[in-house]
């Protein structure tokens, strides 16, 4: 595995360098089907991951989130996210992320989570999770969701989809905040929060992420406590522990 790791970081080192060109220089912007706007940024940030990826690991299967699925009969898939808040990136805001994740038969064994522009680098194996590759990440012991500090994430899908369960996480915790994206994810696995529920993704939006917060010690599941797959419906919460992700399931139901 870290092979893999040391390989997938050298890809998405070179490719992170595309959309720092691009940030704040007023890209075009289109829509795609689905209605979520899409920049040259993205597309070429994929092109040079899968680029990376063809040279190094031909025989694996890709699916990113641009050019969708490349088949193969290998065990392994990589998983491709290229700028993980478009919205972000194009209003100028630096939170947005890089997102790949490498599955064997469908499990994910790798995450990595790159924040270009803040210079942060998240990954998880079964070896643990580190920031920029020196820094072991362990996430918080809150145990009871009355004391934890919570993230919401997509709380715009949330009120127009599931306003009940919005209006119940907004009571919860001991401080909550609105968020978008990847990150506050990261921040769960470093100790700075304690959990994030999160609404509408897809499989290149949570499956990265499963082997950091894991590999932190924490929990990731759908929101009725399932292991997360490619079929998953993209209703995810981390939390920091057995216990507070019990209590985030029960308020969630």
């Amino acid at each position: 595995m870290q092979h893999f790791l040391d390989t997938i970081l050298t890809i998405t080192e070179q490719a992170e360098a595309i959309p720092k060109r691009y940030f704040r220089q007023g890209v075009t912007i289109d829509q795609k089907q689905d209605e979520t706007p899409v920049t040259i940024a993205d597309r070429a940030t994929e092109e040079s991951i899968r680029a990376g990826l063809a040279e190094h690991f031909p025989d694996h299967a890709v699916f990113g989130e641009e050019y969708g699925i490349s088949d193969s009969d290998s065990p392994y898939q990589w998983v491709i996210d290229p700028i993980d808040g478009t919205r972000a990136f194009i209003s100028g805001m630096p939170l947005y992320g890089m997102l790949i994740a490498l599955l064997k038969h469908g499990v994910p064994q790798l995450g990595v989570l790159r924040m270009p522009e803040l210079g942060e680098v998240y990954t998880g194996t079964d070896q643990g999770a580190f920031l920029n590759g020196e820094q072991r990440l362990a996430v918080s012991d809150a145990q009871h969701l009355q004391n934890a500090f919570l993230y919401i994430n997509e709380p715009d899908k949330m009120i127009a989809e599931v306003p009940d369960v919005l209006a119940r996480l907004n009571r919860a915790g001991r401080d909550r905040r609105y968020s978008y994206d990847c990150y506050p994810h990261a921040l769960v696995a470093a100790g700075h929060i304690d959990a994030c529920v999160d609404f509408g993704l897809q499989p290149y939006d949570y499956l990265p992420l499963v082997p950091i917060i894991q590999g932190a010690g924490g929990i990731i599941t759908d929101w009725q406590g399932n292991t997360l797959d490619m079929e998953s419906d993209g209703r995810i919460v981390c939390a920091a522990t057995p216990a507070l992700h019990s209590d985030i399931l029960t308020l969630l139901q």
